[in-house]
């Protein structure tokens, strides 16, 4: 699997990133600078965290608009595979690519700390080495991660079956009220969500942080394991 990370000015992820899709396919990823106008080869984009262009006027807005995005717009048009996490997320829904926004956390707080999410859905390149329900641990550090859509696009995400992860209790109950479990204030504890072709993921908290034993656990591991088992070695 050839996979690329795009890095903006700000960005601080893209080596977690790099070592968790390294572990997994054994050589190391593209680095892809937003001001470039071509992409190489690749079967995955990751979008990864941080705080792209310092998050000024919104986060991802600016980020939104670099050169390369235009490439990456053809991508995903093309049918290639996304994967956004935290800023990333919030970049593909400033694109338009993902709906929705990020907004600041619901109790106006940054939030660096882990937290449970539950698998809506196995049957994605993201997901097939959970089976739904599945529940695992991740860190979590943003203060915008307040997802957020208009009545009708939460009714479309919930009714095609477009959200990837919940935020939700450790023995996998959900309650968006639940501040303890739902930190951020996200509606219906939504923490992460596909494209309508299920082959572009935006989340907030990060899996790559723990793909080692050194780092804690091996939690995120599945994530990137499926997608190489999806889009091969």
């Amino acid at each position: 699997m050839k996979a690329g990370i795009v890095v903006f000015p700000g960005t601080n992820r893209e080596r977690d990133m790099a070592i968790a899709l390294k572990r997994v396919t054994g050589q190391a990823p593209a680095m892809l600078w937003h001001r470039d106008t071509t992409l190489p080869k690749l079967d995955l984009i990751v979008l990864p965290g941080g705080f792209s262009h310092g998050d000024y006027l919104r986060c991802g807005a600016m980020a939104a608009h670099a050169p390369l995005m235009a490439e990456v717009r053809a991508f995903a048009a093309a049918g290639g595979h996304i994967l956004g996490v935290c800023n990333g997320f919030q970049i593909l829904t400033e694109a338009q690519i993902l709906p929705g926004a990020l907004l600041r956390n619901a109790n106006l707080r940054f939030l660096s700390q882990d937290c449970h999410l539950r698998v809506e859905r196995a049957d994605t390149a993201f997901t097939r080495l959970w089976a739904k329900g599945d529940v695992f641990r991740t860190p979590m550090a943003h203060g915008d991660g307040n997802y957020v859509a208009d009545p009708a696009t939460i009714e479309r995400l919930e009714g095609e079956g477009r959200v990837a992860f919940r935020y939700a209790r450790p023995d996998g109950t959900v309650a968006a009220d639940d501040q303890a479990h739902n930190p951020n204030g996200s509606l219906n504890a939504i923490a992460g969500v596909f494209s309508e072709n299920l082959r572009i993921c935006g989340m907030m908290p990060h899996p790559e942080d723990l793909v080692d034993p050194l780092m804690g656990g091996e939690d995120g591991k599945p994530l990137f394991a499926g997608l190489v088992e999806a889009l091969g070695r």
